[in-house]
């Protein structure tokens, strides 16, 4: 199996990658059905014109994976400072897991991060998440409990960071 290819995400990857993201998040349990957050996960256009939307794609163009990569102090960052990037909704389809898909994505926002000269990066991620703690923790993320957070009553988030 080829790695999959990273890269900013394209106008016809955009339908692709909401799909994936709201299949990620709702399908895993993470987000209501009826949550407003999944028309925030849906919209990839919005997302890829106001940050940075990564995404991950198989050798036909297939999106199998996304992220959204924004430096600190930008309105998509919630908790990177200056000097730091940051990922959200980091998504990868349910057919494309074990692939290495969501490693090379945080890998590319860690690129991103050192191409524009940041110090390091900060992140949240919700406590049920554990597939992706695991991708976190391999490549040298820590946890940075000090700075964990709550989007809105029940919704408790922990931060991992990494300086380079």
């Amino acid at each position: 199996m080829r790695s999959p290819t990273v890269r900013r995400a394209l106008l016809p990857d955009l339908a692709g990658a909401g799909e994936v993201s709201v299949e990620a998040f709702v399908g895993d349990g993470h987000t209501r059905p009826d949550s407003p957050y999944v028309d925030l996960l849906r919209d990839t256009a919005r997302r890829n014109r106001e940050a940075e939307l990564l995404v991950a794609v198989d050798g036909a163009g297939a999106v199998l994976g996304c992220v959204t990569f924004a430096p600190g102090g930008t309105p998509w960052a919630d908790v990177a400072g200056p000097g730091e990037g940051e990922i959200r909704m980091l998504a990868v389809g349910a057919a494309a897991r074990g692939r290495g898909v969501g490693r090379a994505l945080v890998v590319a926002a860690m690129d991103r991060s050192r191409e524009l000269g940041l110090a390091g990066m900060a992140f949240s991620t919700r406590p049920t998440m554990t597939a992706a703690h695991r991708i976190y923790e391999a490549l040298g993320f820590v946890r940075a409990p000090e700075r964990d957070w709550s989007a809105a009553p029940g919704t408790d988030l922990m931060v991992y960071t990494m300086r380079f």
